[in-house]
């Protein structure tokens, strides 16, 4: 697979959003940063960045039918969107699956079962802190409960915690 076309793909997806495409954009840099450093292996660190480009795929249909961006919604609408997403991508199937499950729960923070889950709830959460808002309290929180990643606590703690 190649990153740089799932990228362009999503780009233009987004129809010119601004805010989406720098989220998303954003994500994918930590998502990338955290793998490289926590030593991923090749296959990883391609789903990992495919994920954090397409996981908020499903906030453009959520504003419309729901009138928000609610994390439950966007995983329930994300899975069918993703499958879409990803169908005429070169991506080995059990790639794709592995994908279309992180973005049908990146809001979820329990049961994370592997380290491209942990990296993207890491990254999604690096740039929710700021775009949200997100208080000291919150943000320690998920530094002690949620966090795991040697890199992801790096960066929370120099960007936020300092």
């Amino acid at each position: 697979m190649n990153v740089s076309k799932v990228m362009k793909k999503m780009i233009d997806y987004s129809q010119g959003n601004h805010h989406d495409i720098n989220h998303f954009m954003k994500v994918h840099g930590f998502a990338q940063t955290i793998a490289k450093e926590e030593n991923c292996t090749p296959q990883e660190q391609e789903i990992i960045e495919a994920a954090a480009i397409i996981h908020d795929i499903a906030c453009p249909l959520c504003r419309v039918k729901y009138g928000n961006t609610n994390g439950k919604h966007q995983e329930e609408e994300g899975i069918i969107l993703a499958k879409e997403f990803l169908a005429d991508l070169d991506l080995a199937p059990e790639a794709k699956d592995r994908i279309v499950y992180l973005v049908g729960h990146h809001h979820t923070l329990t049961e994370i079962d592997g380290i491209d889950y942990q990296i993207l709830i890491e990254a999604d959460y690096l740039v929710n802190a700021d775009e949200s808002g997100y208080s000291c309290e919150n943000i320690q929180n998920m530094h002690d409960q949620v966090f795991k990643t040697k890199t992801g606590k790096e960066l929370l703690e120099s960007i936020y915690l300092r």
